[in-house]
């Protein structure tokens, strides 16, 4: 057989070269959209729900008030001292506030960061063991994950300081692998200990109890003591006081009461007791954890094999995966047997799942994941079966109507998961990355019209409607009282706090200590409301009604949750 000449050859390479390329070109052109569609969607979908209680108003009203008042290290909310929890959130949100100015979106601004933050440390940890492929899956499965991308999109400390804490584990994977220089360790390793100063600024000790508590378990596992070496404990201990003492310094010394508070109240006994009556079973995670990755729960078995897999290619002695596992499920039990349960405690789980799913589909065959879209098909169907039940709901005293409009857009975000699904079902044939990329993005978009559709209920719960009528009456020295209520989003929209009577609600501390800045007791109010000076208050419509016999007021404006009323005529509203 005659072998090909030269220019044979060349023609040949420089045909197989110009063919590369288009496809490299083609490849790049759709991981280009694809991260742009997402990133528009992120961004774009901020600022298209009002505020809701308790959590978002909360934040976005202590962050206002900081904003208007420059003072950066007494919290205040509704003008009270509120020290539950530590700044580093609202800094963010203030700097938000002094970018752009006040708003909703400003508001969620330091959550999307986080949870984009999440997502990149995620896949730069785990491209640096697993290779490029591992990291697409890694972002890919954060992005399709509810309890990820809709929590980034709710003003919560929670998603904050999962995202900080994202940086913790990945400047750990990053500072412990092998082919890291000493410089480079010790960079990785300082950045790591600055990130739990940042996670204990943002929602206390758990930013270095949690961390220690994965390493203590995983040097148990592994009988890896050399790994204690490697964390450079002492620069990294002084960083990390660098970056937390000058706040607690500050606040103890302006604020002595709130050392004990904030440590012994809501650390200690938080954890130990039922103080917060936020109790919960032992399983009171479980669901959340598989409902929050559902998109990726049929590979649950996988993602334990991942874990115990060693990394291909390396004598290291120190196991990646092994370590997100182990910070996963650490994380779980610590918050499992804690007597104090909110579902946003159990966030910083998600990105060490999504390093361990990232290397699950990286090994995963396609007929494997073709089993995995059948599955989630089926739950989709089942979700959009179920769907009409949401029109049933009557829950949390908001009315049935609201679920009714709600339950179309449940519909709506099934149908754009199945279709997602159906889209990588057809384009599981060009290979497993296309597929997943494809579903992934239809999960995402799927629950992004059910986050949309959430301010049918949501709306009418903040008050946004009924703030304009209120804000034209009401002027900045006017006392706005909160009667026997503590209403979470009003003030913002206002830009005007409450003045509390009677119940304080968690603003007892606050009223504990500044007694001055209350009204103790209805019977305080009512002397108050009849001094003639201009006053607006907030109710429930049942205390409106238990009042309204023995006090003069005007309706200024009202909704299904919430009286406001005024003590002088001219204040009322349009009848």
């Amino acid at each position: 057989m005659p072998q090909p000449t030269s220019q044979q050859r060349a023609s040949v390479a420089s045909s197989q070269s110009t063919q590369g390329a288009v496809g490299w070109s083609a490849a790049t052109g759709w991981v280009v959209l694809f991260v742009a569609v997402a990133l528009v969607v992120w961004f774009v979908s901020l600022d298209m729900r009002h505020l809701v209680g308790p959590d978002e108003g909360r934040y976005a009203e202590i962050s206002r008030e900081m904003f208007a008042s420059g003072d950066w290290v007494t919290i205040r909310y509704n003008a009270l001292k509120y020290f539950e929890k530590p700044p580093f959130h609202m800094w963010v949100t203030v700097v938000g506030y002094e970018l752009f100015g006040l708003g909703e979106w400003q508001a969620r601004l330091a959550v999307a960061l986080s949870g984009l933050l999440g997502i990149g440390v995620s896949m730069m940890a785990a491209r640096r063991w697993f290779g490029a492929r591992a990291a697409a899956f890694t972002g890919l499965a954060l992005l399709a994950a509810p309890m990820w991308s809709v929590a980034a999109h709710f003003n919560t400390l929670d998603m904050t300081l999962a995202g900080v804490m994202s940086c913790v584990l990945a400047f750990m994977l990053m500072g412990q692998h092998p082919d890291a220089s000493v410089a480079a360790r010790r960079g990785w390793m300082v950045a790591c200990w600055a990130a739990m100063g940042v996670a204990i600024l943002t929602k206390g000790l758990v930013g270095i109890a949690l961390p220690g508590l994965v390493l203590v378990v995983y040097t148990l596992v592994t009988r890896d003591w050399g790994l204690w070496r490697r964390l450079h404990l002492a620069l990294g201990v002084v960083v990390m006081l660098v970056i937390t003492v000058p706040w607690f310094y500050l606040v103890s010394v302006r604020n002595p009461e709130f050392p004990n508070f904030f440590f012994i109240h809501e650390h200690w006994q938080r954890y130990t007791s039922n103080i917060h009556s936020r109790s919960g079973s032992v399983f009171y995670f479980l669901p959340l954890v598989i409902g929050g990755f559902l998109p990726w729960a049929g590979i649950f078995p996988k993602l334990w094999t991942a874990m115990r897999a060693p990394v291909e290619g390396t004598q290291a002695r120190f196991r990646p995966a092994l370590m997100a596992g182990i910070w996963a499920i650490a994380i779980f039990v610590f918050f499992s047997i804690s007597r104090s349960k909110l579902p946003g405690y159990i966030v910083p789980v998600i990105p060490a799942l999504g390093i361990l799913a990232g290397v699950a589909l990286d090994r995963l065959s396609p007929r494997s994941w073709g089993k995995q879209l059948i599955g989630m098909a089926i739950v989709a169907a089942c979700g959009l079966l179920a769907s009409p039940v949401v029109a049933t709901l009557n829950a949390n005293h908001i009315p049935n109507s609201f679920y009714r409009a709600y339950a179309v857009w449940v519909a709506v975000a099934f149908v754009v998961m199945l279709l997602g699904i159906a889209v990588a079902r057809l384009l599981l044939r060009r290979g497993v990355l296309p597929s997943v990329a494809v579903y992934a993005m239809g999960m995402y978009l799927g629950f992004t019209v059910a986050l949309l559709g959430h301010e049918t209920v949501g709306r009418p719960a903040s008050g946004a409607d009924i703030a304009p009528q209120i804000a034209q009456k009401l002027t900045p020295e006017m006392p706005l009282y909160g009667v026997q209520m503590l209403d979470h989003t009003l003030p913002f929209y206002l830009r005007h706090p409450l003045m509390m009577v009677g119940q304080a609600d968690e603003l007892t501390f606050g009223a504990t200590v500044e007694p001055q800045r209350v009204v103790p007791d209805v019977d305080s109010f009512t002397k108050l409301w009849k001094n003639g000076q201009p006053a607006m208050a907030v109710m429930s419509p049942d205390t409106y009604l238990a009042l309204a016999p023995t006090l003069s007021m005007y309706v200024v404006a009202r909704d299904w949750r919430r009286v406001v009323v005024a003590n002088v005529a001219s204040l009322a509203g349009p009848q």
